[in-house]
């Protein structure tokens, strides 16, 4: 066996190994969601929160993906908190991929990071926030008022003041911008 074959056979075992530690936690809404993402990473543990595989999906349009040796323990804290998943679901088959809710546009001056359905966009130069549009919730007009026109560093996080899906994923877009800007 040559050394090209062998370092190739370590690495797609590595690439399964990788797909088979991720699980999802299903829930009944996305308010479980918010609530549990925020239990389990206060539980020290890294989750990420995606949109679901279409096999799945359960009329939520979020999950939690979570390492999988932890199940038990970050469960444990979720019941604790009187939050039970629907299910938790091993990622172990292909067809088990999460969607990312992440989609970013660079219109040169500006950059637009979407997360789910809020979009945040800045200017890239001054990186004063230029707009915030989607969602359907009655907030988000609230939302642009207070951060539209502010240094993108220096405005209140929407997590401060909104308290609904589109006030969430428009702080999920903020983080992204965040990590973005940060890189």
């Amino acid at each position: 066996m040559s050394l090209f074959v062998f370092l190739k056979n370590i690495f797609k075992k590595s690439d399964k190994q990788i797909k088979s530690d991720r699980g999802f936690f299903v829930f009944e809404n996305t308010s479980e969601v918010i609530r549990a993402e925020k239990i389990i990473k206060e539980a020290g543990f890294e989750v990420r929160v995606m949109g679901p595989p279409p096999e799945i999906q359960t009329g939520c349009d979020l999950v939690v993906e979570f390492p999988l040796i932890e199940e038990l323990n970050i469960t444990r804290s979720l019941i604790r908190s009187d939050i039970n998943p629907i299910a938790a679901v091993p990622a172990t088959s292909p067809l088990l991929k999460p969607v990312d809710i992440f989609q970013n546009k660079d219109f040169g001056q500006y950059l637009m990071v979407r997360a789910a359905n809020m979009k945040l966009t800045i200017d890239k130069k001054t990186n004063i926030i230029v707009n915030i549009s989607g969602g359907g919730c009655p907030d988000v007009p609230y939302l642009a008022a207070k951060m539209v026109g502010r240094s993108f560093h220096d405005c209140r996080q929407p997590k401060e003041f909104g308290h609904t899906l589109c006030a969430y994923a428009l702080q999920l877009a903020y983080e992204e911008m965040k990590r973005q800007c940060s890189a």
